[in-house]
């Protein structure tokens, strides 16, 4: 009514107006004639000349603008209690609505007509032609109620129809305001649904009802055992990771960690080619295989030399979200992509592309992937009967793999004598005392270990191995592998030939540089591994950690580590420097090997046994042994606990010193300095455990040592 008053008031001055005119056209007509005739206002619109066509024009205009006037404030009156109805219809439902459910999807003020029949549920308002012109009233229950009947799709039978009765639709408006409801959006929203309160089990409405209508054309009987999620299922891939670890080593997991640390809403997704979680590396060739579980190959449970039982992997299952939920988790989180490879980097679009040519853009990146086991050219070019029977240890399938072998023939040859290679000799030495397993050990070195120990210690090593039950084969090179009789044929390049049933290469790590081309990054010609700088960047926003990682130590100059420690630390870094920490790498990394629960040793920075060497030792007692150290240390991977400390003004044993004995039967404990220009570059700890910030500490103050054995007071290594 306001809008006809507003209307009518803007049409009367041009009707007074029009009338007034009229008047004035008859009476010049008039006059013109010579008479002065009065004309009644009743004919003057009936002159004979001049004005009549006129008139008629002026009345034809006033009339056509009142009606339309007229037609306006009609459908405008009609259309504001259609609207009124509606969301009358839409209040009054709504306390029936929470309690017969609480998951609802937002109202629409005007849905079309087409989507009201199509989508079930919904509360329908009167249709417009019984819709009163003069007073609005609510809607009959019979038409809410036929409403579900003209849906595309029936409910089912345990789903009630909730609809506005007579006397809650008139219920003045105001009453159900108080409960908040989100802002409706702008544009029309999916008509409201109501579904009833069930149990988790019977997810079926509200997973229906987070389908569009088109959707619930047809039953779903599938979606019974979904849960109720609100959120439209993501790709399996995300599209965007504002942190992309490439690799799922320890290295990127320590950077994930670190990430999270610093930024607890980080969303970080680690891409692997391996089908596993991140797992540590260490116990595929240490405590695993002294585990008495028979299943341990499955459970990849074990326990420690301290008796502590642990798993493989770094965290549980539950420790991670799923790559479907990477971008609608409200807390972000730590997603892993399984069997899948990066092939190449645009380091200008910053984004890589999968093996499945699926691409993935990032924010912040890193490389962590580490390095691929070498072989023996002898062995890639003797063909398919010697390459399936070899194994190239590094990940879990080849310890599951060695580990059901090794059960089932009767000789088995390691190649190499460092770390991996004497490991796995003693590991396997143990179990052929039980099973009658020949297990032989060949390197091309005097004795096990020989590139890192000195050849006194070397040697004393070797008898160790050998009474693990161990054949040893030194000063081996390999010439040519072949197949013959069901046999292995080995011959080296001084005649002599080994017969064994299967070969396990332990000669080495090749950095993974695969990414190096496409993604335009240095590779470093000496060490090999990517070039990066003191804040492990290779590039603005692209960090390498881990065996890939050419680093400069500020110590002992440029250098690539392949071991655990270094991959925590350096991994822990990257992550603190992708959330912009810019810490220069200055931690001296460690790395340990146990022969078994009786002799162990750990080492730092340079070991080489090319260099000059100097060893202090003393009397072993039982509590020098790598089992008694996890006992004390409460952790089974010693660095764990030695990397986060540091080593402050240490104080030195009052017990004597006695003279260096470098050649005598046994080498209970003891150190090992190593020297280059006098100054010592490396130390390897020989069953002294628990000293490792001491030792970082004197090769980070780089300075001369007159007397070592004074220096080696500083372990303790003469108390009891």
């Amino acid at each position: 009514m306001l809008k006809c008053r507003t209307v009518w008031k803007k049409l009367a001055p041009l009707a007074r107006d029009s009338s007034t005119l009229s008047r004035q056209s008859v009476r010049r007509a008039g006059l013109t004639n010579g008479s002065a005739v009065r004309v009644p206002a009743a004919h003057m619109s009936s002159g004979s000349a001049g004005g009549g066509g006129e008139n008629k024009l002026y009345v034809l205009l006033v009339g056509a603008a009142c009606l339309g006037g007229g037609i306006y404030a009609y459908r405008t009156v009609k259309g504001d209690q259609q609207r009124y109805m509606e969301r009358m219809a839409e209040i009054s439902s709504r306390p029936h609505k929470a309690a017969s459910q609480k998951t609802t999807v937002p109202s629409q003020s005007e849905p079309p007509a087409v989507e009201a029949t199509e989508t079930e549920a919904v509360p329908e308002p009167k249709p417009q032609a019984a819709l009163s012109s003069e007073e609005p009233s609510p809607p009959a229950p019979d038409a809410e109620a036929a409403a579900p009947r003209e849906s595309a799709e029936p409910l089912p039978a345990d789903e009630p129809v909730v609809g506005a009765s007579p006397e809650e639709a008139a219920e003045p408006p105001a009453a159900p305001v108080v409960e908040e409801e989100p802002a409706l959006p702008a544009e029309p929203s999916p008509v409201e649904l109501t579904v009833p309160a069930a149990p988790v089990e019977e997810s079926e409405p509200t997973a229906a009802a987070e389908r569009p209508a088109a959707v619930l054309a047809e039953p779903q009987p599938e979606v019974v055992a979904e849960s109720a999620d609100s959120s439209p299922a993501s790709p399996s891939v995300p599209s965007h990771a504002p942190y992309l670890l490439i690799g799922g080593g320890t290295a990127s997991f320590a950077a994930a960690r670190s990430i999270r640390a610093r930024d607890p809403g980080a969303r970080v997704l680690i891409v692997t080619e391996e089908p596993d979680l991140p797992y540590m590396r260490p116990p595929l060739s240490k405590e695993l295989w002294f585990s008495d579980d028979p299943g341990v190959t499955e459970t990849l449970r074990f326990k420690q030399w301290n008796g502590k039982e642990r798993s493989i992997y770094f965290q549980p299952l539950s420790f991670y979200i799923h790559p479907e939920e990477f971008n609608s988790a409200e807390n972000g989180g730590v997603a892993v992509l399984t069997g899948k490879k990066v092939i190449h980097m645009d380091v200008r679009g910053n984004k890589v592309k999968l093996d499945d040519d699926t691409e993935i853009s990032y924010d912040k990146c890193l490389i962590a992937t580490g390095g691929m086991p070498r072989n023996l050219q002898a062995i890639e070019r003797a063909g398919e009967d010697v390459t399936k029977r070899t194994t190239l240890f590094r990940k879990i399938d080849d310890f599951k793999s060695l580990d059901k072998v090794s059960r089932s023939i009767s000789s088995i040859t390691i190649i190499g004598g460092g770390f991996l290679g004497s490991e796995l000799a003693c590991a396997l030495g143990r179990r052929s005392t039980e099973s009658g397993l020949e297990v032989i050990q060949m390197f091309p070195e005097k004795g096990n270990m020989g590139k890192v120990l000195p050849e006194y210690l070397s040697n004393w090593t070797t008898e160790k191995v050998k009474k693990e039950g161990v054949k040893i084969i030194s000063e081996a090179l390999v010439k040519s592998v072949n197949y013959k009789d069901d046999k292995l044929e080995i011959q080296l390049k001084d005649g002599r030939l080994v017969k064994t049933d299967h070969i396990v290469a332990a000669v080495g790590l090749e950095p993974n540089c695969d990414l190096a081309k496409s993604a335009g990054l240095e590779v470093d010609s000496d060490f090999g591994g990517f070039r990066v700088n003191a804040e492990l960047q290779a590039r603005s926003n692209i960090w390498v950690a881990g065996d890939a990682a050419c680093f400069y130590d500020i110590r002992l100059g440029r250098r690539r580590v392949e071991h655990h420690d270094h991959a925590v630390v350096s991994g822990r870094l990257a992550g603190e420097n992708m959330t912009g920490a810019s810490k220069p790498y200055w931690h001296q990394s460690m790395f340990w090997s146990d022969l078994g629960p009786d002799v162990g040793y750990e080492a730092i920075g340079i070991v080489d046994s090319s260099l000059p060497t100097v060893g202090v030792f003393a009397k072993a007692t039982a509590k020098d042994t790598p089992k008694a150290a996890t006992e004390k240390s409460g952790t089974g991977i010693r660095s764990e606990s030695e990397t986060e400390d540091t080593a402050v003004s240490p104080v030195a044993s009052s017990t004597p010193a006695p003279a260096v004995e470098q050649h005598k039967d046994g080498y209970g404990k003891g150190v090992i300095f190593y020297l280059r220009d006098k100054v010592v570059v490396g130390i390897i700890l020989w069953n002294v455990f628990n000293r490792m910030p001491i030792a970082r500490k004197i090769i980070k103050d780089g300075e001369e040592h007159a007397d070592l054995n004074e220096v080696a007071k500083l372990f303790n290594i003469h108390e009891d």
